[in-house]
């Protein structure tokens, strides 16, 4: 099952890389919602950051739901990798 435990760390770290181009992309003024890109970003992080943000209010004003995401995705590849490794 390598193939398995490697299409899965590669999927976590393009959701980890979309999750960051998320981030980056909200501190750029000029860039608006309806930009091609920034829409292509949000459909692919919004599914996972939403339901943090339900869960879990600003701190402050800031929003660390990409933060708490992604520590996540990584406890997850650590999870099903030990479990595919077994295999």
């Amino acid at each position: 099952m390598p193939d398995l435990a490697e299409l899965l760390d590669l999927v976590i770290r393009l959701l980890t890389l979309f999750i960051f181009v998320h981030v980056i992309l909200s501190w750029i003024p000029g860039i608006r919602p309806d930009h091609p890109v920034a829409r292509a970003v949000h459909q692919v992080v919004a599914p996972i950051l939403n339901p943090i943000r339900r869960l879990m209010p600003p701190a402050g004003g800031l929003d660390l739901s990409p933060i708490v995401a992604i520590m996540l995705l990584y406890l997850v590849r650590t999870l099903l990798g030990e479990v595919l490794q077994g295999f």
